[in-house]
Parts: structure tokens; sequence; C-alpha cells
């Protein structure tokens, strides 16, 4: 497994993984604040559930969403599970992770075969698995993304982070596409070429853009997160009419 280091340039603290790129970074004064533009846009999918009673984190790399979900969706009930011990260690050690208890708790495991176990009970999983060089093949295959599909509850969001520069990314779309039958829309970080990608369990409801700009409004004031800009860039990357997204 790549070594963990950590690096601090002013009040943000980072942690990478054998490499200079930053897999995860916390603002010291604002720890519950998502500093890098892909940790942000991966929460778009609060566009159409802002009250997940359940979120899956596959991947802990500094705790961002852990802290992110701890400050804003207090009532959800939060599992990030890692295969790197030393991911762990350091995050709990030097990133504020929450209290773990009854509604957070880490694992130790292989998110690929711990998926397996939730049957149509996760409101929302997260997944952003690199090994420093790339995204792990285990979390990018169609077996992979049946189990999510599976542990999603009805109104459930699949939210994965990919590098469009990535020379598979159209492949990972195509098998995407297939195993949730053309549910998926690709959101663009603000930089650095990074998407969030989500795949519903079901047609989401709310496609209309006047009603997304609106929700938008509102989640923007409890989020503080940028959710007019990502309406403008889902219009931008996706199939849609005058009237709605297409999804």
């Amino acid at each position: 497994m790549p070594e963990v280091e950590i690096s601090e340039e002013g009040n943000i603290r980072s942690l990478h993984l054998g490499s200079e790129t930053i897999q995860s970074s916390m603002d010291l004064d604002e720890p519950a604040d998502l500093v890098l533009s892909y940790s942000r846009a991966m929460m778009g999918f609060l566009l159409w559930n802002d009250a997940p009673q359940h979120i899956l984190q596959i991947g802990l790399g500094g705790g961002s969403f852990a802290r992110f979900i701890d400050e804003y969706l207090p009532d959800a009930v939060s599992v990030a599970v890692d295969i790197n011990p030393q991911v762990i260690a350091v995050a709990r050690a030097f990133f504020q992770l929450p209290e773990e208890g009854d509604f957070f708790e880490i694992v130790e495991a292989d998110g690929a075969d711990y998926v397996k176990i939730f049957r149509g009970s996760t409101d929302a999983i997260l997944v952003d698995g690199f090994d420093g060089l790339q995204i792990v093949d285990a979390l990018t295959t169609e077996d992979f993304f049946e189990d999510c599909k599976r542990a999603l509850s009805p109104k459930g969001v699949f939210v994965t982070n990919w590098w469009s520069g990535d020379k598979r990314y159209q492949s990972f779309i195509e098998r995407l596409l297939n195993v949730f039958e053309g549910r998926v829309l690709e959101l663009p970080a603000a930089s650095h070429g990074n998407v969030a990608v989500m795949a519903f369990r079901q047609s989401p409801t709310l496609t209309q853009w006047e009603a997304l700009k609106k929700r938008a409004d509102e989640l923007e004031g409890r989020f503080g997160l940028e959710f007019v800009d990502f309406v403008s860039r889902l219009k931008m990357t996706n199939q849609h009419t005058a009237g709605h997204l297409l999804v």
C-alpha cells in the first residue's frame, strides 16, 4: 500500500498517498468545510436527497466527508470504510474526525467487499478510492456497481470521484450506464478535471430546471456549497431539454 504523508500550507493540512497529489485537505480553522472542489461536487447528490439517513463512504482519506456530514447532516448515520490501516490511523490522529459512536463508524475493510452486506438500506454511497496513482480497479467493475445498486435504498444515489483525463473514463461511464439503466449524471468539479459521477437507483423526480434552481438556492444557505453553479454545470454536461434535465 502507498505511504501516507501529510503536508501543510498556511491553514490547509493535506493527505497524500505516495505522491505529491493531494488526496484530501482540511482547513484547520473550519474543519467541516470541503476544501477540494471535487469533494464539494460529490455533495451534488443533496439536490435530490437533502436528508439522507444512512451514508456509506468507501475511502476515508482525510475524513472530509465525515466532518461535513457530522456538521451539516447530524441525523445521518455515516460509515467510512478504508482498506489502508495507515490512512485510518493518520486520519484519526491529524484530521479531527468526529467522535466514533452511534452516528459515525470507521471500518478497516475492502470497500468492494463491505458494500455487499447492505440490501436496499443506504441512501448514499460516496466512493473516493485512489491508490495514489489512479482509481482502484475493484471500484470500477460492473460487479461492484451491481453490489452498490443492491445496497441503495429506493431513492438512493451512488456517487464516485473519477478523473476525466483517465483513458478508461468513458468505459467506466458505459459500465455505470449499463448497470443503472441510464440513470447517470456527470457533475464536473471546478478544477483539476475531476468529475462527480452520480447514478440513481430510481429515476429522480426533480428534473425541471426551475425547480432544480429553486432547490439549489435553498441548499446553498443550508450547506454553504455552490449548488446554483452545480445546476449550471449539470446543464452544460448532461442531456437535457429547455425545461428538464434528462436522467
